[in-house]
């Protein structure tokens, strides 16, 4: 009795082991059998290719203020968001001294002029001495050596008085260019700091009638953007909104970021011009563009997600899988070392047909028939098909697993309900 109990605990297990295998295997061999999967009709349309970037809006010609002197700021005539024209008188810093010093240099001026008209007085009483051989020629020498020594005097004091003309108009920044003020840093009573390096900046002018968007284009889509390509501009500040505009300029030099790291990204700044900007939009607003760089007009195309790769012997591969015995598994006797072999991939999409290899497909069910493809530019959803299928063929658009796993040459699957179009005609 106690012998026959344990017999029978040994085989109770290994009973639901075969079980499991042999349903196991029964389910995996239906699961390769029965693939459902989404279809939809080849068609004409317009494939656009866009190139998305992000960036912000900015005056085409913006003009920073700032002083070549330092001094005082004794008066501001405007405010921000005045508008100003060529010319007009912004801002007037103390002048004392450099008045000081164009009227010292003004009197030297005048004192170097009057040497110079007593030296020539000389020079000519010399010459007419000289013709009537009263006086030596060394006499005449010196006399206009004297003449020319003045002269040149003259001629720096006038030198120094354009330097100090020069610095005293300085006390008076002017606008140099139509614009608005957009910024003003300074107040009355503060000291406008000069120089030639690094000035401070005392006031910004742009002319936000003419706006761009400066953005950062990844290297891989840089190369296929030209000047002249429309853009689309949306901006984030006025949403359902889109502006148009055309790249003016594109950088011949990269930046970098995260160098020698898995995030290294090089980008070109690339400035888009926008058309007929609204008065609304302000400078250093985000904005999101998409430049249109090619168009297919009534291209034959399919969906993005139907494109996968197989190896270019699918044929022969499909035929030896055929002719290969299945074990219990569900899996393939003898091709344990055939994923090891390096194959060329291709291109393809799953055509959908009634008939393969003479074979009839049972009612419900259709042949996935691997077809290569020669695709040209895409768009967001679609690519442009140059040559490798028809107009009105039904291809597989899903599931994602089925098309890039499951599907193999030849292999019959179901079509979902509610997908595809008129793909029972096929």
């Amino acid at each position: 009795m106690i012998k026959h109990f344990k017999k029978k605990k040994i085989w109770i297990p290994l009973l639901i082991i075969i079980f499991t295998w042999i349903s196991y295997g029964v389910i995996g061999f239906s699961n390769d059998e029965e693939i459902s999967v989404q279809a939809e009709k080849v068609l004409r349309r317009d494939i656009i290719h866009k190139v998305n970037a992000n960036g912000r809006i900015q005056p085409e010609e913006e003009v920073q203020i700032s002083s070549t002197i330092t001094a005082w700021i004794t008066d501001i005539t405007v405010a921000e968001g005045d508008t100003v024209r060529p010319g007009q008188m912004l801002i007037a810093l103390d002048e004392k001294q450099y008045r000081a010093a164009y009227s010292q240099t003004l009197s030297s001026v005048k004192s170097a002029e009057a040497n110079l008209k007593q030296v020539k007085a000389q020079k000519i009483r010399t010459e007419s001495l000289f013709e009537q051989n009263l006086i030596s020629k060394q006499e005449l020498e010196q006399i206009e050596a004297s003449f020319e020594l003045a002269s040149s005097q003259v001629e720096q004091a006038r030198s120094s008085l354009l330097s100090r003309e020069d610095e005293l108009s300085k006390t008076k920044l002017l606008a140099p260019a139509y614009g608005i003020v957009t910024s003003l840093t300074k107040e009355v009573g503060e000291m406008a700091v000069g120089g030639m390096f690094n000035p401070g900046v005392v006031m910004t002018i742009a002319d936000l009638s003419r706006m761009e968007v400066l953005v950062d284009v990844n290297e891989n889509d840089v190369v296929t953007v030209s000047v002249g390509d429309t853009a689309e501009v949306e901006v984030d500040a006025l949403p359902d909104t889109i502006f148009y505009g055309v790249v003016s300029e594109i950088a011949h030099t990269a930046q970098s970021m995260n160098l020698g790291s898995q995030e290294q990204v090089t980008n070109f700044k690339v400035k888009v011009k926008m058309i007929d900007p609204p008065g609304t939009i302000r400078p250093g607003m985000s904005s999101t563009v998409n430049i249109i760089t090619e168009i297919r007009k009534n291209a034959i195309s399919v969906p993005i997600q139907s494109l996968t790769a197989r190896s270019e012997k699918y044929e022969k591969m499909a035929k030896r899988k055929a002719g290969k015995k299945k074990d219990g598994r569900g899996g393939e006797r003898g091709s344990e070392n055939e994923g090891w072999k390096k194959e060329k991939m291709i291109e393809v999409v799953f055509v959908l047909k009634d008939e393969f290899e003479s074979e009839i497909a049972p009612e419900g069910k259709k042949y996935a028939i691997i077809t290569p493809v020669d695709v040209d530019v895409d768009s967001e959803s679609h690519y442009a098909v140059k040559s490798g299928i028809d107009e009105g063929a039904s291809i597989v658009t899903g599931s994602y697993k089925a098309i890039s796993r499951e599907l193999e040459h030849g292999m019959l699957v179901s079509v979902g309900q509610g997908f595809g179009r008129d793909w029972k005609k096929q």
